[in-house]
């Protein structure tokens, strides 16, 4: 018949603490995992993206305006009155173009006089080719000012009232006989000092070189390191170019753009017209930010489901570490109550026939008196390990060391153990080195150590009953060996037999009542000492205990946590 399952305190308090861990966990990942679906649903990144996007551009925009009337407000108020001599006239539109050499050409227009001069810019007097272009593009200009003066004249005007800067502009591109296809920018204005029933308009032209080699690579290098831009990248930089309608090959491009489809495009609306400005994330788009967003946030939130089975686990394996020290502890005492009882019978015991009196061989007052002695070494024993674990629990155990010679500590406190070895039917060995110095040690520490050491071996052999003890020196340490052919211990509790109350699970030990505290003392002794305890064992063939101390006492502690 199975077991009937029962939920048990230790059961109840582990799924307390489990889903105390788990609900909230599980209902914030929860959350995060139906926002970012709701993300993707809805191409939230992406659409974030685009508008930022935007808005560098309408920067961009913006600055490219400012820009230009910074460099055309001083021409502005320098430009010539159409009174006056014509040769006057030149020369001074001469002297703004080398004064300004952004510009290529200037014009004056004048109803009244019907007067129109231009002067091309006298800085590239030397480039043939500039030259011809820019004459063709003078000639051009020169044929529809005059019509289109008087309406110019007028929007400006207005422009003047309302307080906007009263400058208009106009490009376009022009395709030349070689088939080369350049790009025309010209700004028009009223020259200072005109009055208001007059026609009269300047025109001056931005040289196609400046704008494509400083004026615009300029105003794209000062967005895009602008703080005030502030785009959703991090390794990938955005880049930008500007390129002619309907043709995507770059104008101009800023330092490092890949030659990819841009991500989103804005048309120049006022200072450049016929000029596409262009932007997207070098070496990556838009999609794919969006979705390395997502990625990274799912493996984000992978890590914290396995943080959080990690988490489960270990409460789980600490509670259930707390519960069996918890068990452990009362096992312990259980057997320690029964470790008392058991030598305070046998002095009750004895104590009350000698009181009555009813020996009457000296040998059996002897061996009575000798029994006494012996159950009260064996409870003396066991209170100071129950004191000494106390005390080191709490952190109060101090050590008294002295220089002892470690040789005669030794063989003493064999000799106090001897009869009870040899009276359980032990061979005994004893082997102690003479080249041993002396070593400052605490000796009662020490010779407790050796006595569990020596009991543990007594308790746990079987019929090959051995006990060997060895005290050598080893370069600068000092090892004193325990050896027995008792039952041994298996490799994956050699390390585990030195945890307080832990005992192993040879069905030997459970049947044999102890505390569990002894190899954890000696441990913490060999530590405080600044040594070491070693175990070599072998199942069924017995073990090797060694307490390795330095003979350097600047390696030993004063105290150590347990």
């Amino acid at each position: 018949m199975s077991k009937k399952w029962r939920l048990t305190d230790r059961t109840r308090t582990l799924l307390t603490l489990e889903l105390a861990i788990v609900l909230p966990a599980a209902a914030l990942m929860g959350f995060s995992i139906y926002n970012l679906k709701h993300i993707q649903r809805n191409k939230a990144i992406e659409a974030a993206i685009q508008r930022d996007f935007s808005h560098v551009l309408k920067i961009a925009e913006k600055k490219s305006w400012e820009r230009a009337n910074d460099l055309l407000t001083p021409v502005l108020r320098e430009f010539p009155s159409p009174e006056g001599d014509p040769s006057e006239i030149k020369a001074k539109l001469g002297h703004i173009l080398s004064e300004h050499p952004e510009f290529a050409y200037a014009v004056l227009y004048d109803k009244k006089n019907n007067l129109l001069l231009s002067r091309i810019q006298p800085g590239r007097d030397w480039d043939k080719v500039f030259c011809g272009r820019t004459q063709d593009e003078v000639n051009m200009a020169a044929g529809w000012v005059g019509v289109e003066a008087p309406d110019m004249t007028k929007r400006l005007r207005l422009m003047a009232e309302r307080g906007d800067q009263p400058v208009t502009f106009s490009g376009g591109w022009t395709l030349f006989e070689n088939h080369q296809r350049t790009y025309w920018n010209v700004a028009f204005f009223i020259p200072p000092d005109v009055p208001k029933d007059r026609v009269t308009v300047a025109v001056v032209a931005f040289d196609e070189d400046y704008l494509r080699k400083n004026f615009l690579p300029a105003v794209m290098k000062d967005v895009l390191t602008s703080k005030s831009v502030v785009l959703m990248a991090d390794e990938n930089a955005p880049v930008m170019m500007i390129h002619a309608p309907k043709d995507s090959t770059p104008w101009v491009a800023s330092p490092n753009w890949d030659g990819e489809e841009p991500e989103m495009e804005r048309t120049f609306a006022d200072v450049f017209p016929s000029l596409v400005l262009a932007i997207k994330y070098q070496g990556t788009t838009v999609a794919d930010i969006g979705m390395k967003f997502l990625r990274f946030h799912y493996t984000v939130l992978a890590a914290l489901c396995v943080l959080m089975v990690g988490g489960i686990w270990l409460t789980y394996r600490n509670v259930s570490r707390e519960m069996n020290l918890a068990r452990l502890k009362s096992d312990f005492v259980a057997n320690v109550s029964h470790e008392l009882r058991t030598p305070l019978a046998l002095i009750r015991l004895y104590a009350e026939t000698l009181e009555l009196g009813r020996l009457t061989a000296k040998e059996k007052y002897q061996e009575y008196f000798r029994i006494i002695r012996e159950e009260s070494e064996r409870l003396t024993a066991l209170i100071n390990n129950i004191l000494d674990f106390s005390r080191i629990e709490a952190g109060r155990k101090e050590y008294e060391f002295k220089e002892t010679n470690l040789a005669d500590l030794v063989r003493s406190t064999l000799d106090s153990y001897r009869f009870q070895i040899e009276q359980n039917g032990f061979a005994f060995e004893e082997n102690i080195s003479c080249d041993i110095p002396p070593v400052i040690v605490d000796r009662e520490a020490i010779a407790r150590s050796l006595l569990n050491l020596v009991n543990n071996a007594l308790k746990y052999s079987k019929d090959q009953k051995y006990i060997g003890v060895s005290l050598y020196r080893a370069n600068s340490r000092v090892n004193l060996e325990v050896r027995d052919h008792g039952i041994g211990i298996a490799a994956n509790e050699q390390e585990k037999i030195f945890e307080k109350f832990y005992r192993c699970g040879d069905p030997l030990v459970h049947n044999i009542k102890g505390s569990g505290l002894g190899l954890s003392l000696v441990r913490h002794i060999a530590r405080a000492h600044g040594g070491e305890v070693l175990v070599e064992s072998t199942p069924e063939k017995g073990s090797k205990f060694t307490i390795a101390l330095p003979l350097d006492p600047g390696l030993r502690t004063a105290e150590v946590a347990a």
